[in-house]
């Protein structure tokens, strides 16, 4: 039987993780540059690239940096509602970073032990579940992406100020909905690529020691 500490461990790595895989993503500008040319942002939209890229860098700014208190956008004027959403977003970002700063040290801690002690293998039955959840959770969104993108705001946000207009909230012209797929795609791959590097590196343990 897993001993309570072990438990607690196990949960603030596995928190460790996922707020990881989620800073790695919303810090992606290389994916949102990406974007800009793969969806022709700027085939359909009045905007230079130059002129994009520098609006979601202002958004990104205020989102990312709790001193920056007033989201304030060159180009894009923004509504009561559309600024109340992402004061809600910023709040989310910052629980995100303060999670990953609370549970960063235990966590390395944690792993060097595992890794020092050749018990990494320990965790295996624990990622090997999270892992199919995921992969459940992952194939729901690429087969219904639009239910799915519904459901993670009703979840997290409890109202509807999500719902963006472009004729007041002009910055969603230049966020479409595929770009926030890509998003959510690179989460998975980041946070199911951590787990994966621990499986295997538990099962080469297990290898080792059954053919020692």
């Amino acid at each position: 039987m897993v001993k309570s500490k072990e438990i607690v461990n196990r949960v603030v790595l596995i928190l460790f993780l996922l707020s990881l895989a989620i800073t790695l993503t919303i810090n992606a500008r290389w994916l949102y540059v990406f974007d800009i040319h793969y969806l022709g942002i700027t085939e359909y939209t009045e905007y230079s690239k130059q002129t994009i890229l520098s609006n979601y860098d202002d958004l990104m700014r205020y989102l990312n940096f709790f001193w920056v208190k007033i989201l304030s956008m060159k180009d894009f004027p923004t509504s009561s509602e559309g600024a109340f959403h992402f004061v809600e977003v910023k709040r989310l970002f910052q629980l995100n970073y303060a999670i990953l700063l609370v549970t960063l040290v235990p966590s390395v801690w944690y792993l060097y032990r595992l890794v020092k002690h050749k018990m990494v293998w320990t965790l295996n039955t624990m990622i090997q579940g999270i892992l199919i959840g995921l992969g459940a959770l992952a194939f729901f969104m690429i087969v219904a992406f639009d239910q799915f993108f519904v459901l993670f705001h009703e979840v997290f946000f409890n109202n509807d100020a999500w719902i963006f207009y472009p004729e007041t909230d002009p910055i969603i012209l230049v966020l479409p909905q595929e770009y926030f797929f890509h998003c959510f795609a690179l989460f998975f791959v980041l946070f199911i690529l951590f787990l994966v590097i621990l499986l295997i590196k538990g099962k080469r343990e297990l290898k080792k020691t059954s053919g020692a």
